[in-house]
């Protein structure tokens, strides 16, 4: 079944005044901030026919290209911020698209008009649980930043024998291949049983390098077998939201989530120019659930089956 698109309301006249380059084309969702400086530093962007430098200030009425394709200026004025949280199935990529032909978890998420949805990070193809995605670029940079000291919350079923020792070295800290790595916590979850081979933990940590979850595991001599993301800073995989499927915040959630990283709110919505209400929406996407109250805010995230 087709997906019907989801306007974007106005929020303001085409500015008079140049921004940076970079500004203007992560809020416009082309990638996040730190990916836009990547397509410029490439040769893959362009602003009146003349290849872009880092530092370069447009205007929205300039003909700004990346890859050759020119990106309209409605889909680069400034817009509402739009965040969704994603439970995301084992199976999916990240990427937009993959070579292999694999699932990706971005055509699960509803169609949006004039921007695109970025990832808050990434989760790889055998971890399931909780995606954030947003159509601000700058928002998604700095979520992702160390700055934030945002943590990122696990429960982990591993194989092995789970010692006082191992658990105390993984708080310690451990010597990867790309630098030393530790958990900010890390606990047994109760009700188990000690002499089974499967064991299942809560971990959080600050930051999101490649396969770090597992990694600091293997360097212990325990293998993950189930790796699922149950919070990302204050927000927790809902538990009543399915698999596969999208829940969006509300503008006031959205506005708690941009003050928090320090940028400013968007303004009140006008509610006649909205698209849909949120029962509307509901009905129309079959894979996206609005946001009722705070999904998942400062509550405790899915617990393994």
């Amino acid at each position: 079944m087709s997906k019907t698109p989801i306007s974007q309301p106005s929020q303001a006249t085409v500015a008079s005044e140049t921004e940076k380059l970079q500004k203007i084309l992560a809020r416009g969702g082309v990638g996040s901030r730190r990916g836009v400086e990547k397509l410029i530093e490439q040769g893959r962007v362009s602003v009146n026919g003349k290849p872009a430098r880092l530092g370069d200030r447009a205007h929205l009425s300039d003909r700004i290209e990346v890859d050759g394709q020119r990106i309209k200026a409605t889909r680069l004025a400034p817009q509402l911020t739009r965040v969704l949280l994603y439970n995301k199935p084992e199976g999916e990529v990240c990427s937009r698209q993959d070579e292999q032909g694999r699932a990706t978890v971005f055509a699960a998420l509803p169609r949006i008009i004039n921007s695109r949805w970025v990832s808050v990070g990434r989760l790889d193809l055998n971890t399931s649980g909780l995606l954030l995605f947003t159509n601000n670029g700058e928002l998604a940079s700095r979520l992702m930043h160390p700055s934030q000291q945002l943590s990122r919350v696990y429960s982990v079923r591993v194989f092995g024998k789970l010692t006082d020792e191992r658990l105390a070295q993984l708080k310690k800290g451990v010597q990867l291949e790309d630098g030393p790595a530790s958990f900010d916590q890390v606990s047994r979850l109760p009700q188990q049983d000690q002499d089974s081979a499967n064991h299942w933990l809560k971990v959080s940590l600050k930051e999101g390098r490649n396969r770090e979850v597992r990694r600091l595991f293997e360097a212990v001599g325990l293998q993950v077998n189930r790796l699922i993301r149950t919070r990302y800073g204050d927000w927790s995989l809902p538990r009543d939201l399915r698999q596969g499927k999208t829940r969006e915040l509300t503008w006031k959630q959205v506005n708690e989530l941009l003050t928090q990283v320090g940028l400013p709110p968007d303004p009140r919505p006008d509610q006649a120019a909205l698209p849909k209400n949120a029962a509307t929406r509901k009905r129309m996407h079959s894979r996206s659930q609005p946001a009722k109250g705070k999904p998942g805010f400062n509550k405790k995230g899915r617990k393994p089956r």
